[in-house]
């Protein structure tokens, strides 16, 4: 039986039926698209594929943060009920959340010293941190404590890998992670980039290829040299409504790893804002990142 309460956020793309199946409480992130407030605590609502169809048709998101305050009102009711809380969040490298938490945490842990807030930063993004909720929430379940959960979970996350391809380098562009000279040529040439997420929690470009299938397979090349999977490991993919790569990335996997778990979600608004429609994402445990 879990002993302690476990809180994430948006950014690690995981379905709603997911945080209601295994207890887990969620901060919702927000944006900002054509002039209207989306998600967060008070924006109005977006399915996943209208989200992906604005973008589209050339709508530009800009997404902020979870503040100290928004923090503050999703952890204190966990600790106002007497539970310990440990808090996973969205990679410092890519966002200031984590700072949020841990500035929420020391308030709270003043007002209710006999609880214990521990916040980890997982370094991680869409399903990666989706991944290491996934392998908390196992540990949990156990009964282990919540200071052997957390301590499980900050030496797994360097192993927690995370490969992805966009089909669309304009939304790297906007981000700063590719020049636009590099934007316009590579989309004339149809050049996918094969990215990932480093040590430090960053998105890093680590190499290219030439047309969508070639990419797709450098994914599956990059983990065949890097998964450390056991029998009980899953494999999560998240896409930007691309769904007959997935199935291509998929048909790749089983050949390679036969009836291995394979979970599959939508990168949400806040992730997708950044990489676009048409990204395309492997996670899974690794030697290394």
């Amino acid at each position: 039986m879990r002993k302690f309460a476990i809180l994430t956020d948006t950014a690690s793309d995981l379905p709603e039926s997911y945080y209601k199946e295994h207890d887990v409480a969620c901060v919702r992130l927000g944006f900002n698209m054509d002039g209207v407030l989306y998600e967060g605590e008070d924006g109005e609502h977006i399915e996943v594929k209208e989200f992906y169809a604005k973008l589209r048709a050339g709508s530009m998101p800009t997404t902020f943060q979870v503040s100290p305050e928004q923090a503050a009102r999703s952890i204190e009711p966990l600790v106002a009920a007497g539970n310990d809380v440990l808090v996973i969040s969205f990679s410092s490298g890519l966002s200031g959340t984590y700072g949020s938490y841990v500035v929420a945490s020391r308030e709270l842990s003043a007002k209710y010293p006999d609880q214990k807030i521990m916040v980890v930063d997982s370094l991680c993004a869409s399903l990666g941190e989706g991944l290491l909720v996934d392998y908390a929430v196992k540990k949990a379940d156990t009964g282990a404590t919540i200071e052997d959960t957390c301590r499980y979970i900050e030496a797994l996350k360097p192993h927690i890998c995370h490969y992805f391809t966009v089909d669309n380098l304009f939304h790297l562009k906007r981000g700063g992670r590719v020049s636009a000279t590099t934007a316009v040529i590579g989309s004339i040439l149809m050049i996918k980039p094969v990215l990932h997420v480093d040590r430090e929690g960053r998105l890093v470009a680590i190499g290219k290829a030439m047309g969508r299938k070639k990419s797709i397979s450098a994914l599956v090349e990059q983990m065949k040299e890097l998964q450390i999977l056991d029998q009980n490991d899953p494999i999560f993919i998240s896409h930007g409504d691309c769904e007959e790569d997935v199935n291509y990335l998929i048909s790749l996997l089983r050949a390679a790893y036969g009836e291995r778990k394979i979970f599959v979600n939508q990168i949400g608004s806040v992730i997708g804002a950044h990489s676009g429609a048409g990204t395309l994402a492997v996670f899974f445990r690794g030697k290394r990142r």
